[in-house]
């Protein structure tokens, strides 16, 4: 078997995975419709090359308004690997206790609200610090992790708990320990993970099953789609509507933020 024909063949695997978890999925996007319903939020949050998945989620073709994507650059953007904003300092900071509390600062939390926190290890502190935050709120997490990884891996954190331990609900990208899948003749070493197939594959099964329950509850969602799809005035209609309503659910986040202030006292 040729090392691209292995990776395939994982792959299957991984969606074999998915598949099997399509219960715990449809309960984790009925609590996102809920909370969309609600006008309110779906909080999601990844460090690291976690990111991808969070902008899977939003914004891009495909998917809609409902989602707060919380990147931190200082934990994902290290594209310049060394130097300054370079890898080392983001895998320094993304286990800096107290960095997810200063994080969350900035938004007017609600139980209404819900959250999906990635993290292939969940052994990292500040997606770890996430989610208790938000359990703290009464707010639902999901967890997205590599079940496999997590468990042969070991927390940052003083006390050994995990991004798991402040679950609801937990969904697996079905990756194996330490990610990487292929296996080369005479490279000791495994290459091309498969997290983000499998974690890429949960994202858009809980988008597709939200969208199905929000539309069923009488509330479509506006979907960014392609003009090559829909044609051109359809296309740009749905964008400003989907952009225009992530701009009403997040000023929500922010109206009544931290310490009341006269406008805050008059907000509607």
């Amino acid at each position: 078997m040729s090392v691209i024909q292995q990776y395939l063949e994982k792959c299957k695997s991984i969606l074999e995975t998915v598949q099997a978890q399509e219960s715990q999925i449809a309960i984790a996007a009925s609590w996102f419709a809920q909370s969309i319903l609600a006008g309110r939020m779906v909080h999601v949050f990844g460090s690291g090359h976690s990111r991808i998945m969070v902008e899977e989620m939003w914004p891009r073709y495909g998917s809609f308004a409902g989602f707060n994507p919380i990147v931190e650059l200082s934990l994902t953007f290290h594209n310049l690997v060394v130097g300054a904003n370079g890898q080392r300092q983001a895998m320094f900071l993304e286990n800096v206790p107290g960095f997810a509390d200063r994080i969350l600062r900035n938004f007017d939390l609600s139980a209404q609200d819900t959250a999906l926190v990635i993290s292939s290890s969940g052994t990292n502190i500040v997606p770890v610090e996430m989610a208790e935050i938000f359990q703290k709120k009464g707010i639902k997490v999901v967890a997205l992790v590599t079940s496999l990884h997590s468990e042969a891996s070991t927390s940052k954190r003083a006390d050994g708990k995990k991004l798991t331990d402040f679950a609801d609900l937990i969904l697996d990208t079905g990756a194996p320990v330490g990610d990487a899948m292929v296996h080369i003749p005479a490279l000791d070493t495994p290459v091309a993970p498969g997290s983000t197939v499998g974690g890429a594959t949960v994202i858009n099964c809980l988008k597709a099953e939200t969208a199905r329950l929000l539309t069923e509850a009488g509330q479509p969602p506006k979907v960014l789609s392609a003009t090559a799809v829909v044609g051109p005035q359809r296309a740009v209609e749905l964008f400003e509507g989907a952009y225009d309503e992530h701009a009403h659910r997040i000023a929500k986040m922010y109206q009544k933020v931290g310490i009341p202030s006269y406008v805050s006292d008059h907000a509607e």
